[in-house]
């Protein structure tokens, strides 16, 4: 792989910011600047909106298998070169090599899922009810697209949202988060590697996200805009893009309640316990925060749990041997810390972890609290970070309606033998998305999302290109 572009990406070319600011990427590990990255404006957003409109019509004229072609040479370059891959994500977000090769593969699996579905675009006919008009129906991209993605996946995010747009014709302009712009500029030199024609994806890293996304969404040009944050910067979003009527999809916060009923298997419960929280230390939408545990079996589950969390070892992701890697920067793990004051000040144990080590990094251990009160605020936090809150429960409509108790709807976990149990809770969740008996959801061929504030519309799976596409009809009258 050659070295990573820190350029823009604007009509296939590789560019300064206009002005010739540069953003700091900084290693959460060390604290030190790995690179330097242009830094774009609002004069580099009308850019790639200029770059990204003109390519569109002869794009969207694209034959479907010349369009999955380029998503299947690229799925091949990015597992030709996982290890590289692996190691830039580690370097800008501080995930631990293993966990960063597996991101490389769950994300290379988007390019190939949607290669398949890029010649599986239909559209539909009939007789209308007069029995004098046909109907047909065909099926077109949506547009230019404006992709904002988060810093916790760089490269999964980035091809879950570039490989559904580029299967149904629509150009792009994709703004990563300033924290990991490098994976994503990478993975525009790999799309244009595979094929892709100057000016379908454009790359604009930036500090300055509000001048640059806020005249795009509202300029009209713009007709979708796919976005993966939090709720609060979900709303914003919102408000903005409603001035143009810009077609929305939106993957926001969670709040994951984790269920652990009396007749469940406690090794299954706590091994997926691991998944659901430590993914990418607990740096996660889907991770667990609130741990429900019948309080028959809750003091055997916490401690296999805090056994099994007090054994990781945290340390620079690129160390061998390393489970736990730093948090994105201090600014998270302060907030990691107060909640955890915050719930022990009002009463809860500390089973294992729960305070901060010293030296340089964003480092926290991975935490298990027991005994948590309801008030706690990581109750109605997202905690972006390893700490597992326990709490207790001794009927099934009590714990259905704390696990409701929320403004997030994405995804939740229940753990029970029962099946009768465990179809009844899972459809009176009010959630996306279920893991029964299991930590772990996402899978490129299911469709992602939530209900409530965690979001609107689905990406991966067979409805994932749905988002980029729309319906025309045409009316035929026959005489």
């Amino acid at each position: 792989m050659t070295e990573t572009p820190t350029q823009l990406f604007i009509g296939g070319a590789w560019v300064d910011a206009t002005d010739g600011a540069t953003l700091p990427v900084d290693d959460p590990a060390t604290g030190e600047t790995i690179a330097h990255v242009a830094d774009a404006g609002a004069k580099d957003a009308a850019l790639a909106e200029e770059a990204a409109v003109r390519a569109q019509e002869a794009w969207a004229r694209t034959a479907p298998r010349a369009r999955s072609e380029i998503l299947r040479r690229a799925y091949e370059i990015i597992l030709d070169r996982s290890d590289e891959l692996a190691h830039l994500m580690t370097s800008e977000m501080g995930k631990p090599l293993a966990e960063a090769r597996g991101e490389v593969a769950y994300a290379a699996e988007f390019f190939r899922w949607f290669s398949e579905e890029a010649v599986r675009i239909d559209g539909g006919g009939g007789v209308l009810p007069d029995g004098r008009h046909r109907m047909l129906l065909s099926r077109r991209p949506v547009g230019p697209s404006l992709l904002i993605t988060p810093w916790n996946f760089p490269l999964a995010m980035g091809t879950r949202k570039i490989g559904p747009a580029v299967a149904a014709g629509c150009t792009m302009i994709l703004k990563p988060a300033p924290q990991t712009p490098l994976t994503s500029l990478a993975l525009a030199a790999i799309l244009q590697e595979a094929g892709l024609p100057d000016g379908v994806l454009n790359v604009v890293t930036t500090s300055r996200a509000g001048e640059v996304c806020e005249p795009l969404l509202r300029g009209g040009r713009i007709r979708k805009l796919s976005f993966t944050g939090s709720t609060a910067v979900g709303r914003l979003l919102l408000a903005q893009s409603a001035e143009a009527v810009v077609r929305t999809s939106m993957e926001l916060g969670g709040n994951a309640s984790f269920i652990v009923f009396e007749d469940a298997d406690l090794d299954t419960a706590v091994d997926a316990a691991m998944v659901a929280k430590m993914r990418n230390m607990g740096e996660a939408c889907t991770a667990a925060n609130r741990f429900f545990v019948h309080s028959s079996v809750a003091e055997e589950f916490g401690r296999r749990l805090a056994e099994r969390m007090g054994a990781l070892v945290v340390g620079p992701g690129t160390r061998d041997g390393v489970d736990v890697g730093p948090l994105i920067d201090r600014t998270g793990r302060a907030k990691v810390e107060e909640l955890v004051a915050d719930a022990v000040g009002r009463g809860a144990r500390v089973l294992v972890g729960g305070r901060t080590p010293e030296g340089p990094g964003c480092f926290y251990p991975p935490t298990v609290l027991a005994d948590v009160d309801a008030g706690s605020r990581l109750m109605d936090a997202e905690i972006f970070g390893p700490v597992a809150a326990i709490l207790t429960f001794d009927d099934e409509d009590e714990v259905v309606r704390r696990a409701n108790d929320t403004d997030w709807g994405l995804v939740g976990y229940v753990f029970t033998e029962g099946l009768d149990r465990a179809l009844r809770v899972s459809e009176r969740l009010e959630v996306g998305m279920v893991g029964l008996n299991t930590g772990l959801v996402s899978n490129p061929a299911a469709p992602f999302g939530g209900v409530k504030q965690s979001g609107l519309g689905r990406e991966g799976g067979r409805v994932g290109i749905d988002e980029f596409l729309e319906f025309q009809y045409l009316a035929v009258p026959v005489r």
